[in-house]
């Protein structure tokens, strides 16, 4: 596959995947959902890989979630996925591929963006990270691993406060809460993440795959729980509650979610 949005490159073991859409804050739209996943794949079975590093291109943004240019009440953009874009899918190629999957986190982490650091085996961020939700603000949620993933990380009180207020933390925030495994100065995370993917690749592969589904296992419920709740997501998408969010946002004022709730 020829990718556009994303940049898949390997090295010493090393399977990095590049979100390559800065001029949007590496928002994703179809496209890159799409790129993403058969990256994922490609780098989960490749034998020569050892582990994999997902990250954005440039220093304001690791991701921010869904491209707002192309939600219009739902994701629009191809004809896989429940929302209009194979979300379920990326988050189970994320959580399927064998081999430890490491964020690094430069810039803005938030919405989508955050819910994929979350599922990412290990988090390691830049001093300038910042991480948050604004799902509620915008007339969405992640009914799946966003949430239910995130309470396992981060506790149920934190979790809910994330969601609940939509705030943003800095990177130490981030960790001290365990969102994150280690921030350093950003001149230092390639280094950082570099000596992480040569320690996991010097290991056995086999028992890191064991290791990683083990670690599943015990929250793999959330996949099915996740398919049931974004078939209800779909159905909210289309009221005219989710649909304030964005409209709200394109004409430069604060939403009234409240006047289209019934």
């Amino acid at each position: 596959m020829e990718f556009q949005d994303i940049v898949y490159s390997v090295e010493d073991a090393t399977a990095t995947i590049r979100i390559n859409r800065p001029e949007v804050y590496n928002a994703f739209r179809y496209q890159t959902v799409v790129e993403l996943i058969e990256a994922f794949y490609e780098a989960g079975y490749d034998k020569s890989v050892g582990s994999i590093v997902l990250t954005g291109t440039g220093d304001k943004a690791f991701c921010t979630g869904g491209d707002q240019k192309n939600h219009d009440g739902q994701y629009q953009g191809g004809i896989r996925g429940t929302v209009g874009m194979p979300m379920e899918e990326l988050h189970s190629a994320l959580r399927d591929t064998p081999k430890p999957v490491i964020a690094k986190v430069r810039g803005y982490s938030i919405g989508g963006g955050n819910v994929l650091a979350t599922l990412c085996d290990l988090t390691i961020a830049a001093e300038s990270a910042i991480f948050g939700q604004v799902g509620p603000k915008m007339g969405s949620v992640d009914p799946g691993y966003g949430t239910a993933l995130l309470a396992r990380s981060v506790g149920e009180k934190k979790a809910r406060e994330i969601w609940y207020l939509c705030r943003r933390y800095t990177a130490q925030e981030a960790c001290d809460m365990g969102l994150v495994n280690k921030v350093v100065p950003d001149d230092q995370l390639d280094a950082e993440v570099r000596q992480w993917c040569d320690e996991i690749n010097e290991k056995s592969p086999t028992a890191i795959a064991l290791a990683k589904k083990s670690f599943n296992a015990d929250t793999e419920m959330i996949r099915g729980i996740g398919g049931l709740a974004f078939q209800a997501l779909k159905l909210y998408y289309d009221t005219d509650e989710s649909k304030e969010g964005v409209t709200a946002l394109n004409e430069k004022r604060k939403p009234d979610f409240r006047r289209h709730y019934k």
